[in-house]
């Protein structure tokens, strides 16, 4: 049985896919969702929720090729691959190592300055216009190191960030201790970034899902899409439940939107980068404010209601088991630097793909070859923080509106 037609279908509740759905109820368009689980259930839950202009730098920088490879005998480094006969990441790391350069490097740096200081102001107005209790605080960040020598690389990165807006701040060693007395001796200072925020993401992709529903929108839960056929006038979509059609139709399944597009042809360059994440009660001594260890690459974040350690990038496929090792990696890194590195009660041990382009930089647009398909996709790390952007982005190109900042950058046809 087919509906009668939608206007527009999104398929994926996560953050993007309802963020874009939110921006085009507000332009006048209506929206369904089709999820395959529930909503907010893939790489929106289990982040650290960090809302950071201060990760515009890309993962592809010169000598990351070289220090992946060193750790692929190093199970728990903070960037690990698995070794395995995989044609697919092997074509993926292939164009990822000739982005490591310092032109590159710019190029994707200056797209996602783009895309984070756009939605880092939008998300603000949205907190506000629709009231979304998600724990939201603009306190900054703070990049912590134990190593001088990764400090001062970092500082060098600092300078080149100002060019695209991106302020910070260096703390002595001294100042910081006595600022933050949830950390431990040894630290040889800190780069604060002012203008970064946090939230709980999973209760900021609830209210998300609260404020689309409140202005009509629909969203189908445990509706998993299993095939999808665009056409001259629209998009027919096969789901575990139903057939829908729909006038216009995006895709922001992340890490899973390049299986279902491989059925039109369309290869989109997206490879799953799993994270993980260890959620515990709140200690009575925790940070003041969101900060990432960056000797060892992990990031902490404290709520009222929980406390969070997470990060890790491991390239293992659609591997979902939780490796302890990765998991561990994570408390000890909390032991080397924090005086309380855990809660009492462990809440949740969490894996999840984010889904990596090989240049760091989101795909937004329309699909190469359909006129009514759409393609959201490729965030990466930054989900959560690139969420407003690229769905009043979305909004902007699917209603012919003009954009808030260029969209070329973001073109799919890049990865033709």
């Amino acid at each position: 049985m087919t509906r009668e037609q939608d206007d527009v279908l999104i398929l994926g509740a996560g953050a993007i896919g309802l963020a874009t759905g939110l921006a085009l109820l507000e332009a006048g368009r209506s929206v369904r969702i089709l999820e395959a689980r529930t909503v907010g259930s893939g790489a929106s839950h289990g982040n650290c929720g960090t809302i950071t202009p201060s990760h515009a730098p890309p993962l592809a920088a010169a000598g990351v090729i070289g220090k992946a490879l060193r750790w692929m005998l190093t199970p728990d480094a903070p960037l690990y691959l698995k070794p395995r006969v995989d044609p697919a990441l092997w074509s993926w790391l292939l164009k990822f190592s000739r982005r490591c350069n310092p032109d590159d490097w710019r190029d994707s740096t200056q797209a996602r300055a783009a895309i984070l200081n756009d939605s880092r102001q939008r998300l603000r107005q949205w907190i506000e216009r629709y009231q979304l209790q998600c724990e939201f605080a603009e306190q900054g960040l703070d990049y912590v190191f134990r190593d001088p020598a990764n400090l001062q690389r970092n500082l060098d990165e600092c300078e080149a960030l100002r060019e695209w807006g991106v302020r910070s701040e260096f703390i002595a060693a001294d100042d910081y201790l006595r600022q933050e007395p949830a950390l431990r001796d040894g630290i040889v200072g800190a780069i604060r970034f002012p203008d970064d925020a946090r939230l709980r993401p999973d209760r900021y992709v609830a209210e998300l899902a609260r404020a689309l529903r409140e202005r009509g929108g629909i969203i189908e839960e445990h509706c998993k899409v299993q095939s999808l056929q665009p056409q001259s006038a629209g998009v027919d979509v096969s789901t575990s439940a139903e057939r829908f059609w729909s006038r216009d139709c995006v895709v922001a399944l992340g890490a899973w939107s390049p299986a279902l597009l491989a059925q039109l042809r369309l290869t989109l360059p997206v490879q799953p980068g799993k994270g993980y994440s260890i959620t515990y009660s709140r200690p009575s001594l925790v940070p003041r404010r969101p900060m990432v260890l960056k000797d060892r690459s992990v990031c902490v974040t404290a709520w009222d209601s929980g406390f969070r350690l997470g990060s890790t990038m491991e390239f293992s496929g659609y591997d979902s088991t939780l490796n302890p090792r990765r998991l561990a990696a994570l408390e000890r890194a909390a032991q080397e630097y924090l005086r309380e590195p855990a809660g009492t009660q462990v809440q949740e041990r969490w894996a999840g793909w984010r889904p990596m382009t090989y240049d760091d930089v989101p795909l937004l647009g329309r699909a190469p070859g359909h006129s009514r398909l759409w393609i959201a996709a490729g965030h990466g790390m930054l989900g959560i923080s690139m969420s407003t952007g690229s769905g009043q982005l979305m909004a902007d190109l699917m209603t012919g509106r003009s954009p808030a900042f260029d969209p070329r950058p973001y073109r799919v046809e890049r990865c033709a």
